[in-house]
């Protein structure tokens, strides 16, 4: 049993089984399916299909013929005003007959007819118009079913090589898709015979149709114009190298108002291949660089990297504008301006660049982003097409290293590393190895959570395996991130010997001046400080130290702050800066960062800013060049990475190290100094249990927000340290469009906490707590999860930390915490769980010198007292009541100097 067409005696064309045509080829799956839903369907999908034509039986190919003969008819029609409306009209009658003349055997052949053929047009025409309807557009829904069908009806201009004529050594003819192949190729005839084929076919609404671009062209274009008025269009025409070249020039306003063209493979972009001057800067090999480094530089003129003869140079002089034939090919000329671009460029060369180019002004160069120089550019600004800047063998070899830092060798921090660097963690601190010991700037710029820090650390290794210097290195960072660096250094690096320049890790006057702060730094590797501390102590300037590293580097977008200048004038051979925040699209930041990186290689403030308004302003907008000139120092790897997401683990969870405002450490204070008081005059164990609890919830609470505590419901954003740091972290999820969970324990704190996110993230968010309606809660989930959705959600730790599907999210944020690992894993559950696409991060806020610190400590060192502070059963707080008053004491006590977020 086989399935075929046939056509039954009232005109329907329909599937049938017959047994006697075994020997048929089975029709493909799909379009029985098609047929299956009608006949239109049937016939338009056979029209579409893209299998080979020997695999169709005599009578399918016929119906696909049909199909496709509709579809040809109605790519020609004239476009009308309604997008939507299909603009076909009847059959053409002598279709109709030539058809049933030319149907194959098949069951139902007897029952063809004019009449027939007609009737099914007109049901392929309603089915199109629904179609058209639902695609919102004709000539969409053909695109959708054929992307091939936009040639059909329209008018192509050739122009090819006749080598076999010296006078007229191109051909050009103007020709018209009649329809398309068996193949889906364009089938075309000459375009004077539309003259003939629609007038015959008296349909001069077609042919108008098909001739409008060429009207177009011609109001358009003067070349143009006199082609279609000679009617020279409609004949082929033998040309001269300045006919082909005239056509040639005229290429991308053709094809602006509809005409294709066919124009040979060495045209291309609007332009032939050319010779030009050749710049090459940086032949030989460099040790280091910096932006004043002077490479050599060296002009000739090439075509195709190769130097041109003194014989076809003088060629090219000879010859006008136009194509010259030079070394086998055609080749676009210009001799006056190929010879102001090389004069201008020998001028330079034995003039203001005799001694060579500094690295800064090689790199602009070779980006083609000419900033400062006199009106964005120099001598040759209107002539770049006629000169190339490339980099010689030494510097190309720098940058293959800068574009594939996997490949670069000597690099081994050792042992002394106490960690296995994940693969994409090895290929960044490579590069910055290696930049540095260029002596260039690098900004790590990697998504948050990929390990910046490690990176950092395996290149401080790697400098002191080296010994090249006894100066340390200098890191700054947020006060906040201080305790972060210093855990990673002792987790990864015990090596290293490290020394923190703050108060609240060594006395102020260690290091108040130069002449005190030389005993401090003596064998240190490495001095973290803070962006505060930079501004205040002025004597860092004065120093060379051995590199100098931005976390947060995002800290000097400004270049007037005061911190950023001070940042600016600290001194060593490399920099590097650490951020998570893609910077490279915020221009305004993007100068001032590489101002501390490299110096001079984006110019001035004054002519940057300059050089990025002409690129705004131009048309079309173009910042390659300046992407160019970036790029090579700077390293951006993101979390949606495939090549990262299969070398990571699936959750990555972080403390967020918190200081306390002065207001937050005085309540802090006296809370401790009153709960001392308490316990020399409490005997009764119930009533010091519920006292302890009490004043445990009030540290707790402190630590959120001094407005928790006092319920005064001020909230200022400036008078805590959890809410500087969630700005922080708000920000950079925001910048990238992604989406977090807050959680607290405290139903009172979400109100606060989503007004405040509301500004950080610039638009609101949801809550949800114990008094959230059941009803609403799933309403409050699915909106959450739209892609379009609410970029935060706050919820309780006990009405959100269970039950809920949050996959939107891959930032969990604990802004309190419950002391119970337990419930916070719940909590975290919430987006790490099935259905979850992305890695999540897990940031756990944590206010240093306060019991929070010291409870973290605990979790995180699995001590004995771990276990029993945070059963499950009896909670941290029922454990922390049953301590004596001393270790109470200690517990909660305040370490003002590690809690300073100054």
């Amino acid at each position: 049993m086989t399935t075929q067409l046939a056509l039954a005696p009232s005109g329907h064309l329909y599937l049938a089984d017959h047994a006697d045509r075994t020997a048929s080829t089975p029709l493909d799956p799909s379009l029985c399916e098609a047929f299956a839903r009608g006949q239109a369907p049937g016939i338009l999908a056979l029209a579409a299909w893209r299998g080979a034509a020997s695999l169709l039986a005599a009578d399918v190919a016929f119906w696909r013929d049909f199909g496709r003969a509709f579809l040809a008819t109605l790519a020609r029609a004239p476009v009308s005003d309604d997008a939507t409306a299909v603009p076909l009209e009847r059959m053409p009658e002598a279709l109709g007959a030539e058809l049933t003349l030319a149907i194959p055997a098949m069951p139902g052949a007897e029952y063809a007819s004019p009449a027939v053929f007609g009737a099914l047009w007109e049901d392929l025409r309603g089915h199109a118009q629904r179609e058209a309807t639902r695609a919102g557009a004709w000539r969409r829904w053909l695109s959708e079913l054929n992307p091939a069908l936009h040639l059909v009806g329209r008018v192509t201009f050739h122009l090819a090589e006749n080598k076999r004529s010296p006078d007229t050594p191109f051909a050009f003819m103007a020709t018209y898709t009649h329809r398309l192949s068996s193949r889906d190729l364009p089938v075309h005839l000459p375009l004077a015979r539309a003259l003939q084929d629609y007038a015959g076919a008296n349909n001069q609404a077609a042919l108008r149709s098909l001739l409008d671009p060429v009207q177009r062209a011609a109001e358009g274009s003067a070349w143009a114009r006199e082609l279609l008025n000679s009617r020279a269009v409609f004949a082929p025409q033998a040309w001269t190298p300045p006919e082909a070249y005239a056509f040639l020039r005229e290429v991308p306003a053709l094809e602006a108002s509809g005409i294709i063209t066919r124009i040979p493979n060495w045209w291309t972009n609007g332009r032939g291949a050319r010779p030009q001057v050749s710049v090459r800067i940086g032949e030989k090999k460099q040790v280091g660089f910096g932006a004043d480094s002077m490479l050599d530089f060296s002009v000739s003129a090439t075509l195709d990297g190769e130097t041109l003869t003194a014989a076809e140079w003088q060629a090219i002089q000879n010859a006008g504008p136009g194509l010259v034939s030079l070394r086998g090919q055609w080749v676009e000329v210009d001799a006056n301006r190929l010879r102001s671009v090389l004069d201008h460029w020998k001028r330079v060369e034995e003039g203001e660049l005799g001694d060579g180019v500094s690295f800064a002004q090689a790199m602009r160069l070779i980006a083609g982003a000419p900033i400062g120089a006199p009106d964005g550019n120099d001598d040759s600004a209107d002539t770049p097409d006629w000169r190339e800047v490339v980099a010689g063998a030494g510097l190309r070899e720098v940058l293959e290293h800068l574009r594939e830092p996997g490949n670069i060798a000597g690099f081994d921090p050792g042992r002394d590393l106490k960690a296995t660097l994940r693969p994409y963690q090895s290929v960044g601190a490579k590069w910055m190895w290696f930049l540095q010991r260029l002596g260039l700037g690098a900004c790590l710029a990697d998504d948050m959570g990929l390990g910046k820090t490690i990176q950092v650390i395996a290149v401080l290794l790697q400098l002191k395996r080296e010994a090249k210097s006894k100066a340390p290195a200098l890191l700054v960072a947020p006060a906040s991130l201080l305790a972060n660096w210093q855990a990673e250094l002792a987790r990864f690096a015990p090596s290293l010997v490290a020394g923190v320049m703050h108060p609240s890790e060594t006395p102020v006057a260690a290091f108040r001046d130069a002449r005190r702060a030389g005993a401090f730094l003596a064998g240190k590797d490495l001095i973290l400080t803070t962006y505060g501390q930079v501004a205040r102590l002025g004597w860092l300037a004065e120093r060379e130290w051995r590199l100098v590293i931005l976390d947060e580097a995002q800290a000097i977008k400004n270049p007037a702050a005061r911190q950023t200048r001070a940042v600016k004038r600290l001194r060593a051979p490399a920099r590097i800066a650490l951020s998570g925040t893609p910077i490279e699209n915020r221009l305004g930041d993007l100068w001032s960062l590489y101002d501390f990186l490299n110096p001079g290689l984006l110019g001035g403030a004054q002519a940057f800013g300059r050089y990025v308004k002409r690129l705004q302003d131009a048309e079309p907008v173009n910042f390659a060049p300046l992407r160019a000139l970036t790029r090579p120092y700077l390293l951006r790897r993101l979390k949606t990475d495939r090549s990262i997401i299969a070398d990571l683990p699936d959750k990555v969870e972080v403390t967020a190290w918190c200081g306390l405002s002065k207001r937050q450490a005085a309540l802090y204070q006296s809370s401790v100094d009153e709960l001392g008081r308490n316990l020399s005059s409490v005997t009764d164990g119930m009533q010091r249990r519920g006292m302890v609890l009490a004043f445990l919830m009030r540290f707790k609470q402190i630590c959120n927000h001094p407005s928790h505590w006092l319920g005064d419901g001020a909230f200022d954003p400036a008078a805590s340290g959890k809410f500087a740091r969630l700005a922080e972290l708000g920000e950079e999820i925001a910048s990238r469009g992604e989406k977090a969970l807050i959680f607290t324990q405290f139903r009172e704190m979400t109100e606060p906490l989503a007004v405040y996110l509301r500004d950080v993230f610039g638009r609101p968010g949801l809550i949800l707590h114990g008094s959230t309606a059941i009803k609403d809660r799933q309403r409050l989930v699915a909106e959450f999860q739209r892609d379009d959705g609410p970029p935060f959600f706050v919820l309780s730790l006990k009405a959100g930390g269970v039950g809920l599907n949050l996959t939107a999210a891959n930032h969990v944020i604990h802004f309190d915490r419950w002391w119970n690992p337990a419930v916070e894993n719940q909590a975290t559950d919430r987006a790490f769980r099935i259905g979850q696409m992305r890695n999540v991060l897990v940031h756990k806020f944590v206010c240093r010198g306060t019991i929070e610190e010291r409870i973290d400590t605990l979790i995180s060192d699995k001590k004995a007292l771990s276990a029993q502070i945070l059963d499950p059963g009896a909670g941290a707080e029922a454990a922390l009541t049953e301590m004596s008053n001393d270790e109470l004491l200690r517990f909660v006590a305040l370490d003002l100097k590690s809690a300073s977020e100054e």
